[in-house]
């Protein structure tokens, strides 16, 4: 039989990638560590990790059985919290969000929540893919209101059957221009036609991908400002200290001394989707939650 314990320990392995990191993780010495791993490997007559002067990597089994124990370890949390709602009569229901998806998404649909069931009881924390979706795989969180760019989502939540991806909406990205810019009354704008223009950038995510789009356009643009405050961003480019790029919902409310212009097709888009564990029918605050963010996504779509 496989310890859980053991499960345990691989998954911070792997996490850390190195088994002195993930000791300090788990609180226990790299001996220990170097056991549990030890211990698994023969009870599976497979080697799951290995070993050089740099860390430690997965084998094929490796990552199964870590595959296995984001399962594992989502499972004994879902039984815990049934536990828990049979003891207090209450539902918890935890949810993570990137900062201006929740802003723009999560108010309306939690309020819908609430009043459909009222015993729920919330917590919402803020984070960004990377840090979310993990926590989606591991059963800490129950849904995670995410995004990605072109390139997959980030940690793979696609990879294990428990977890769903439920696409909301496509949200472009556009430049944001000072009041008076030499481009600032165009319908549209050609991303080859800022090449000489100094940037600010309201998220490190988003200056990456800049930089693959501008790379595209045949240019390598000129950063002069990274914040991670999309409201901040606006307001250097109001300064005058350049141009920004931005998500679209991000820039609800208006601001002054900006003006907005759409990047010709096809431009750069984020999309907005919502990860979570394949329980939605254990779960009806759950699934209530997820049809309330698709219908105020569906309503921003037809505004």
């Amino acid at each position: 039989m496989i310890d859980v314990q053991r499960l345990r320990v691989l998954r911070a392995v792997a996490e850390h990638g190195s088994l002195s990191r993930a000791a300090v993780a788990l609180r226990l010495t790299p001996s220990a560590v170097s056991q549990h791993v030890a211990a698994l490997e023969r009870a599976l007559g497979a080697q799951v990790v290995t070993r050089s002067t740099r860390g430690v990597t997965l084998t094929r089994a490796g990552r199964i059985m870590v595959g296995a124990a984001e399962s594992v370890a989502a499972e004994l949390e879902h039984a815990k919290r049934e536990v828990d709602r049979l003891g207090t009569g209450h539902t918890r229901l935890t949810v993570a969000t990137f900062t201006s998806g929740g802003r723009f998404l999560l108010p309306g649909a939690l309020a819908r929540l609430t009043a459909a069931h009222p015993d729920t009881v919330l917590h919402v924390r803020e984070g960004e893919p990377e840090e979310s979706l993990p926590l989606v795989r591991r059963g800490a969180v129950d849904l995670a209101l995410a995004y990605h760019f072109d390139g997959p989502l980030p940690g793979r939540p696609g990879r294990h059957p428990t977890i769903e991806w439920t696409a909301l909406l496509d949200d472009p990205l556009r430049v944001v221009l000072p009041d008076g810019h030499r481009l600032a009354g165009r319908a549209t704008l050609d991303l080859a036609e800022l090449a000489t223009e100094p940037w600010v950038l309201g998220c490190l995510r988003t200056e990456a991908y800049l930089r693959r789009y501008a790379e595209r356009a045949g240019f390598t643009p000129e950063i002069r400002g990274t914040t991670t405050d999309y409201f901040f961003a606006r307001s250097l480019v109001a300064a005058g200290m350049g141009i920004s790029l931005i998500p679209s919902i991000a820039l609800v409310p208006d601001a002054p001394g900006v003006r907005i212009v759409p990047i010709e097709a096809p431009g750069p888009v984020r999309h907005i989707g919502v990860a979570t564990i394949g329980r939605r029918h254990d779960h009806p605050s759950l699934g209530t939650l997820v049809q309330a963010l698709q219908e105020q996504a569906a309503a921003r779509d037809e505004g």
